[in-house]
């Protein structure tokens, strides 16, 4: 029996909520472990459709859904999300949400300071949803976070608040924006600690006890490989590392902890925001990805700019995320293309590479090479086993595993829970 690591591998959106969800019925406990309030998952569950930012996934499932240390928590958003799936009919208690105490809060001087920044950027900017989520992990880094456990120790916050906002009004000030007195912060504090308070506990203690009495976990990624701050497109990324290796330190159990690695890759590529696409469609092909998939973002809304599957970037994921297998979503979304291509490599200043460069004026120059295929007309929507598929679609998965090095050990074939063709089951690993 094994745990299981779930990990995107191209840049987010990659349909990782019911791959989740589909699990969590298989585990004891869902952990989230890095990434804030800016990724989201949709679960589709009977007539009830769950949208989660923060909250672990399992909840919906009945099981204990976990915050860990390395996730950045916006309280405000956290308590309104419980608000909303509360209402939904959820249970939300001490009892089965727990959060890491050690877990640093996004303040509301982070927001102002995420978006004055990126209005400063102009033609250069990121893309960043202006959460705070970045200014919170760079007070993490820094050492100046508030975090959950210092609301248990009002005394000391005053200095705290003070250091905090030395670094931030100033740059506040610099940026022409308005800046903020520890008044209204401490006001911040005191309205939501009654609330967040109950649910800190030492997440690795009670993960080291589940994991000692055999319970399964299934720790939960958020955004991808390719947004990942070491790994992915820089400067076009998120402000943690999103590779399997964090749910260890992310939430405070031991590397051997991870177990099963599993990627979510969609059977096309889609991405929100600023940076390099390698294999980005303008065209009409791009438009009825976007269409047929319902390409918005979870969260912010945003189109998803949508292309074909770029092999080259998930051979990458695969390595550097360790990953065991890969579970490959929306393949119905291509039910009726005449042809489909995959990138199987660039072209980079005239030379071929089968590798994606780290530099970002690299990253924007790179032009896909295409290896092209036939499609398929009949339908693969709802297709619950191989037998189902049509024997295009089945050669079109088979060529991927060939080409990013890993097998596909999960398909889903439609949004519902249950449209889904099992190769091997994670937890039995």
């Amino acid at each position: 029996m094994s745990n299981v690591t779930v990990i995107g591998t191209q840049w987010g959106d990659e349909g990782k909520g019911k791959i989740v969800d589909w699990l969590a019925s298989r585990a004891d406990i869902v952990v989230r472990f890095q990434g804030g309030h800016n990724a989201g998952h949709t679960l589709v569950v009977g007539d009830q459709v769950y949208k989660l930012s923060l909250l672990p996934s399992g909840l919906v499932r009945g099981k204990i859904g976990v915050i860990g240390n390395g996730v950045v928590v916006d309280p405000k958003a956290l308590m309104t999300e419980i608000d909303r799936v509360t209402a939904q009919g959820l249970v939300v208690t001490p009892e089965t949400l727990w959060i890491a105490e050690n877990a640093p809060l996004i303040l509301p001087v982070h927001g102002a300071l995420d978006r004055a920044r990126e209005a400063a950027r102009g033609e250069h900017k990121i893309g960043t949803t202006g959460r705070g989520i970045g200014p919170a992990y760079e007070d993490k880094v820094a050492r100046r976070a508030i975090r959950i456990c210092d609301l248990a120790e009002p005394e000391t916050l005053d200095w705290k608040l003070d250091e905090l906002l030395l670094h931030h009004n100033t740059l506040l000030a610099g940026l022409g924006a308005e800046t903020f007195t520890k008044e209204q912060l401490k006001d911040f504090l005191t309205e939501i600690t009654p609330r967040l308070l109950p649910f800190s506990c030492q997440v690795w203690d009670r993960l080291d006890e589940a994991r000692r009495a055999g319970r399964r976990i299934l720790f939960e990624g958020a955004q991808a490989v390719m947004l990942d701050v070491d790994h992915g497109t820089y400067p076009y990324v998120t402000s943690s590392n999103t590779v399997a290796a964090v749910a260890a330190s992310g939430s405070g159990v031991s590397p051997s902890s991870v177990g099963f690695v599993l990627g979510i890759a969609k059977a096309y590529t889609t991405r929100v925001g600023e940076g390099p696409f390698p294999t980005e469609l303008h065209d009409q092909t791009g438009r009825t990805l976007g269409e047929r998939g319902h390409e918005f973002g979870t969260v912010t809304g945003r189109p998803r700019r949508c292309g074909w599957f770029d092999a080259v970037l998930i051979r990458r994921a695969v390595r550097v995320g360790g990953v065991s297998g890969i579970a490959l979503t929306k393949l119905d979304v291509l039910d009726g293309l005449d042809e489909i291509s995959i990138c199987v490599g660039y072209e980079l200043d005239g030379q071929k590479t089968e590798t994606f460069p780290s530099a970002p004026g690299a990253q924007s120059r790179v032009k896909p090479v295409y290896e092209t295929m036939p499609g398929w007309k009949e339908t693969t929507a709802g297709a619950r086993s191989w037998a189902e598929l049509p024997a295009q679609a089945i050669k079109y998965v088979r060529r991927i595993e060939e080409l990013i090095e890993a097998p596909v050990t999960l398909l889903s074939t439609s949004p519902e829970r249950d449209d889904t063709i099992l190769m091997r089951d994670p937890f039995e690993d």
